[in-house]
């Protein structure tokens, strides 16, 4: 904690908002001079640090910046508490970029009056609380609230939120773009590289737009569990540290399934599309278009109506462009019983790992947290 208040008052906000428990022992640096001092000091510390709560002033703490930073911040970082009392904002701002460049952690910082702002322009994410000191705060920092009561639902559900719906859209966007590619590679392969695009401008538009936007933009809404769990148990954030929803892994992973079902998708589309080129089209993007559907509804956590007509709004567009775009789809094959099997066939083929892999993680390998659901 970095405030500007005095030692006894700066303890006091410290035990009444629990960073500092009762009974816990306090050490406290005042009006630090001399090396000696200071090495005894941190000698001191070093033998008690993940049990203590250090209270040090703004005059020690910055004669430790000036002459043994590296050997304070490594002995603080280690501490079960800080609070620095009369600090200015420019020694604020000086403890934040040495916390990120030492511990290489992403920081958080909390602030109400203008001589907090250097120090939440100085942190990875800075969040702002309208107060009486004004709102120089809340207009320097990303997030801003208007009590600091908010900051639990703030990080606790809407930043679980955000970092597990940001993860996801954007891998589906990879994939959408991935797929689709790899069917274009796969079919000039085919057929000797030749420069023949497989869909043309029209389909390429309404595939990114109309077709696939909904349900994937639908999974902005979409959330694993409950607000009030989420609430309830803060120690589920500690599942979002480790950076398994969006790591190398996952993204690897959605890009081998990627090129497995454009792969499959266009190979079963060229083996039976019937000795017509019309007819390619017409098996292989119905084929790709319902292929999205289900790997969407795959992912999906928590249905909410918004789904379900995010989906069939992209079936109705989807049946509606057959009819409004005759060059582009033969309508008579896509009318007939040939047709259907054939899609539906290719579909669970290029669909059916995806769904082992969605059984496996809920039936083998459930995340903890699922079953307070």
């Amino acid at each position: 904690m970095l405030t500007g208040d005095k030692v006894e008052t700066a303890i006091c906000i410290a035990r009444s908002s629990n960073l500092c428990y009762q009974g816990q022992k306090i050490h406290k640096i005042v009006n630090l001079r001399k090396i000696y001092e200071a090495q005894n000091e941190l000698e001191s510390l070093q033998s008690q640090a993940h049990s203590t709560c250090l209270v040090i002033d703004g005059q020690s703490l910055q004669f430790y910046l000036s002459n043994m930073k590296l050997e304070f911040i490594k002995i603080a970082t280690n501490l079960a508490c800080v609070v620095c009392c009369r600090c200015s904002p420019t020694q604020k701002a000086e403890i934040t970029q040495l916390i990120k460049t030492y511990t290489k952690k992403r920081t958080l910082a909390i602030g109400d009056g203008g001589n907090d702002v250097s120090m939440i322009q100085m942190a990875n994410v800075g969040v702002g609380i309208v107060g009486k000191e004004g709102k120089q705060a809340s207009l320097a920092a990303d997030f801003s609230v208007e009590q600091f009561s908010a900051l639990t639902r703030l990080l606790l559900w809407h930043g679980r939120n955000s970092y597990k719906r940001s993860a996801k859209i954007s891998l589906f966007i990879i994939h959408r773009g991935l797929i689709i590619s790899t069917m274009q590679v796969v079919f000039s392969a085919i057929f000797y590289f030749s420069p023949i695009a497989l869909f043309q401008g029209v389909l390429l538009v309404g595939y990114t737009t109309l077709y696939t936007n909904f349900p994937v933009f639908a999974l902005v809404l979409d959330s694993d569990i409950t607000e009030d769990i989420a609430l309830m148990y803060p120690e589920l954030y500690k599942d979002l540290t480790k950076g398994r929803t969006l790591s190398y892994r996952t993204f690897f992973t959605w890009f081998l399934i990627s090129v497995y079902q454009g792969g499959i998708i266009m190979l079963f589309g060229i083996l039976l599309f019937d000795q017509q080129f019309i007819n390619i089209i017409s098996i292989c993007f119905t084929s790709l278009i319902l292929n999205e559907l289900i790997t969407v509804a795959l992912e999906v956590d928590r249905w909410h109506w918004y789904m379900f007509v995010s989906q069939l709004l992209s079936l109705g567009f989807y049946a509606l462009s057959i009819y409004l775009f005759p060059n582009e789809f033969d309508i008579a094959f896509i009318l007939t019983q040939e047709f259907w099997w054939k899609v539906g066939l290719i579909t669970i083929l290029s669909c059916f790992p995806l769904f082992i892999i969605r059984c496996f993680k809920k039936g083998v390998k459930t995340p903890e947290y699922t079953k307070l659901n």
